[in-house]
């Protein structure tokens, strides 16, 4: 599982760097949203452990072992930096529509290429 998370990881990563490189504004907001939904999984990744068909909750009557649980603080970090993401991205697509529609390109720099 540890494999599965980390390859998606690093598939996330390399494919939002490669669209931030791109000269199109769109590819790049997309990119920014990509790294960040990489960084997400990453803190997530970092709560402890990872198990498939665990119980949420512990029944009573057996010793409690703290390191059964796995961390809350990177699961409310990462919910939290989701709502920021879709702002983010929501300001960004307004910010985009707007150059847009002031310069007439969607280019990064503002010019199209010359031919």
């Amino acid at each position: 599982m540890e494999l599965v998370l980390s390859l998606a990881i690093g598939v996330l990563v390399s494919s939002g760097v490669w669209l931030l490189l791109r000269p199109r504004t769109y590819q790049v907001i997309i990119g920014l949203a990509l790294l960040g939904y990489a960084v997400n999984l990453f803190i997530f990744s970092m709560g402890r452990h990872l198990i498939i068909n665990a119980p949420p909750v512990l029944e009573g009557g057996d010793p409690i072992d703290p390191m059964t649980f796995t961390d809350p603080l990177p699961q409310a970090l990462v919910l939290t930096a989701i709502v920021i993401g879709f702002a983010t991205t929501a300001l960004f697509l307004v910010v985009l529509l707007a150059a847009r529609g002031l310069s007439g390109t969607d280019h990064v720099d503002g010019r199209e290429p010359e031919r």
